[in-house]
């Protein structure tokens, strides 16, 4: 079940798009000002934010750059909402990372158009991690996490997730393998991409087959 976090200061719109999501079936963190769902953000690891950006004190803007500087939530998708729809608007947030832009008031068509397509991305993604991955002969030894542990320096659950994103597994997959929740692996991964100094599962994918040897397909 994918978690989204809302970051709005004004009520009514949070309230909208809470009550929106939930109806699709998603979990729902909302956040009134920028700080406060920066710091939801750093501690849930949501799938995707939303975030509003003219708020007083932290802007949209601000909540973005402080994200993409911190390895465990660079790489999270985020939406920015706004009543401004100036062009000039849309390129300052995507020259700053932001993966979409939608002009307030968001319809529920445009906004579930907009999540179908980040997490439709994210999906084709980790099917090519799957396949790009799979065991050729000689290929990585995905049989032991001591490697990984000793090179590396993570923990032995730590590496465990490791072993399953680099055969290219979601953390849904990774969460019904090893008997955990999707959040506990999201937290897991946000510590390895601190410890590792890396952005993104297909980094770690790579530094895994890296200590494990062979080639990746």
């Amino acid at each position: 079940m994918k978690t989204i976090l809302v970051i709005d200061d004004q009520p009514q719109m949070r309230r909208n798009l809470q009550t929106i999501l939930e109806m699709e079936g998603f979990v729902v963190l909302t956040a009134a000002d920028g700080a406060h769902g920066l710091l939801l953000a750093c501690n849930e690891l949501p799938d995707l934010i939303l975030c509003d950006i003219m708020m007083p004190h932290l802007d949209g803007y601000g909540v973005l750059q402080a994200l993409r500087m911190h390895p465990a939530t660079a790489s999270v998708p985020f939406l920015f909402l706004t009543a401004k729809g100036e062009k000039a608007d849309f390129r300052a947030g995507m020259n700053m990372g932001a993966d979409d832009y939608l002009t307030k008031p968001v319809t529920r068509k445009d906004l579930l158009a907009a999540l179908a397509t980040r997490f439709e991305r994210e999906r084709q993604q980790e099917a090519a991690l799957r396949e790009r991955f799979a065991r050729p002969p000689g290929g990585p030894d995905f049989s032991s996490t001591a490697p990984l542990v000793k090179s590396l320096g993570v923990s032995e659950r730590e590496a465990e997730v490791l072993l399953w994103v680099a055969q290219g597994k979601s953390n849904a997959d990774i969460g019904t393998i090893l008997g955990v929740s999707d959040n506990t692996v999201k937290k897991h991964m946000g510590n390895i991409f601190e410890k590792l100094g890396l952005e993104s599962r297909t980094a770690a994918a790579l530094r895994v087959v890296e200590v494990l040897g062979g080639g990746a397909g």
